[in-house]
């Protein structure tokens, strides 16, 4: 089923980019740690980058999701059927067919986020690919951050979860990713570790966005990915 999606392609109305970041670019930057030129979290990468493709869908009105019994929670595609960027073609395509099991989703989309995304990263300028040599002699790349934007970025998600402040929705839906997926201790140095800041990110989890962060549809959905995934789930421990 995954490489069924993986060889879909996009017609002209799919085929093209938005303008700004996606919510899956904002998580990946954020999670790309400088330092190193490493990406926290790689273990469950896919997961957390398939929860921010369905956010991106929720966002802009695309899917939403529905409960299938006791146990079931699937994402019905909705709205305008043109996706509005060529990474989320694949998975509004995918959804549309049919209405689907939300773990199955973020299993089939996740493994081909990964590089499309930090290409993206990388043509926007927010991320370097430095090539060299070891020894002279054999090929290596190395990240490293090319603009301010994960800092403008990395504010935001401190004012959310150590001063309070109620975040926008994007913010929102990425710390509620981050936390579920673990790797909030690892911003430590940006972020210092407290159990507040555990809590927020929990509170997060569970949609507490703020009654004017956005609307019902987009709160249920994120909130029903962090819940339903494998990340959540059954994967990761949680404190």
């Amino acid at each position: 089923m995954s490489d069924d999606l993986e060889s879909r392609t996009t017609d002209g109305a799919t085929a093209r980019t938005a303008d700004g970041p996606l919510l899956v670019e904002d998580v990946l930057l954020l999670l790309f740690q400088p330092d190193s030129g490493t990406i926290a979290g790689e273990s469950i990468l896919f997961y957390v980058l398939g929860g921010a493709v369905l956010g991106d869908l929720a966002l802009t009105g695309r899917v939403e999701v529905h409960k299938h019994g006791a146990l079931s929670t699937r994402v019905h595609a909705v709205g305008d059927p043109s996706s509005p960027d060529e990474i989320l073609a694949p998975a509004l395509s995918y959804v549309s067919e049919k209405p689907r099991n939300l773990q199955t989703i973020l299993a089939a989309l996740g493994p081909h986020l990964r590089e499309p995304v930090l290409d993206r990263l990388i043509e926007r300028g927010d991320v370097n690919r430095e090539r060299g040599k070891l020894l002279g002699i054999f090929p290596t790349a190395r990240l490293a951050l090319g603009s301010g934007r994960r800092a403008e970025l990395m504010i935001k998600v401190r004012v959310a979860l150590i001063d309070g402040e109620k975040p926008e929705p994007r913010i929102a839906a990425s710390i509620a990713l981050l936390s579920a997926s673990g790797t909030l201790p690892q911003f430590h140095r940006e972020i210092p570790w407290s159990g507040d800041v555990s809590n927020r990110g929990h509170e997060l989890e569970r949609g507490d966005w703020g009654a004017a962060a956005a609307s019902d549809a987009v709160t249920r959905t994120m909130a029903a990915v962090i819940a339903n995934s494998v990340i959540a789930a059954t994967i990761l421990p949680r404190t």
